[in-house]
């Protein structure tokens, strides 16, 4: 599993931009932007971790880059005036596939729980160097992801743009059955009927 890899840095970060700028939290420099943020960023993780389980993965994405944002601004509605203008850049880092399976984790926390289970099982167990400031669960990271599986109140408040199931619509059926299937959870999904 790559997850820790600087490798996927870039893509985690420009991917939370864009989810966080899709689905705001509030205003900037406000302390519900930030929470809606952190809870973009956890379910981006995730979402990368899975994408992308080996170093070696981890190393060709950062090689030959992601795909950009273009489509899912397309779907979002929020395409940038000029995406080449300066302070674009970062867009051609977004990778569609890791924002919509975000947007799947955001808002379906049993999936968010599968996802985060999948991440820890995978990653291997490496002692410590020396001691964390709070202990380290038994088969688990410690609150890494907290926010994105048990969000308290402010963070409910801050992300229910982002934690929409309606608004993340869009963005999460681009790609949820290749999540679904990868996670094995298509079963979990019975069809709608009328």
């Amino acid at each position: 599993m790559a997850g820790p890899s600087t490798a996927l840095s870039p893509v985690i970060a420009a991917s939370t931009h864009w989810l966080a700028r899709a689905y705001p939290g509030g205003e900037s420099n406000t302390v519900s932007h930030t929470l809606a943020e952190l809870q973009a960023r956890q379910a981006i993780t995730v979402a990368a971790w899975l994408r992308y389980p080996t170093e070696v993965d981890a190393a060709l994405v950062a090689i030959a880059g992601p795909g950009g944002s273009a489509i899912l601004d397309w779907k979002a509605g929020s395409e940038p005036e000029d995406e080449f203008a300066d302070g674009e850049g970062w867009r051609t880092w977004v990778d569609e596939v890791v924002v919509s399976w975000a947007a799947c984790l955001l808002a379906d926390p049993m999936l968010a729980r599968r996802g985060v289970d999948s991440v820890i099982a995978a990653l291997p167990v490496v002692p410590e160097p020396r001691p964390r400031p709070h202990a380290r669960r038994a088969g688990g990271l410690p609150n890494e992801f907290r926010r994105l599986l048990q969000p308290d109140a402010r963070d409910r408040e801050a992300a229910s743009l982002l934690r929409h199931p309606d608004l993340l619509e869009p963005i999460a059926a681009m790609h949820r059955d290749s999540l679904l299937y990868l996670l094995d959870a298509e079963q979990d999904r019975a069809p709608l009927t009328v």
